[in-house]
């Protein structure tokens, strides 16, 4: 399974293996990660589970739809890297994946 790194917005690492085709916030959950609430449930409804994809990563997680740029409009402090975890799927490709929490979402 695909490891992927959350780090809380005061730097406490979270290394979790996370099952191919679940998004990266599903992976968190499921993890019992702290600082992605998902209050919508991944419907892309909210914006609680903001995170901020490390630069290295940002080409292999692809761009944010239209409908994802618009929820990003709720989120608080957010970045050229900014993107809702509810829409990034797991896969091979993303074994290593690191995403930050911003210090809102603690």
């Amino acid at each position: 399974m695909p490891k992927i790194i959350y780090i809380e917005h005061d730097g406490t690492p979270h290394v979790t293996e996370v099952k191919k085709g679940l998004s990266v916030m599903e992976g968190a959950i499921k993890n019992n990660v702290p600082g992605i609430d998902a209050d919508c449930g991944g419907a892309c409804a909210c914006a609680t589970c903001h995170v901020y994809v490390d630069e290295e990563w940002r080409a292999s997680t692809g761009e944010a739809s239209a409908m994802e740029e618009s929820m990003l409009d709720f989120a608080d402090n957010v970045q050229p890297n900014s993107r809702l975890s509810c829409q990034i799927r797991v896969t091979d490709d993303l074994d290593g994946l690191t995403v930050h929490m911003p210090e809102s979402q603690h």
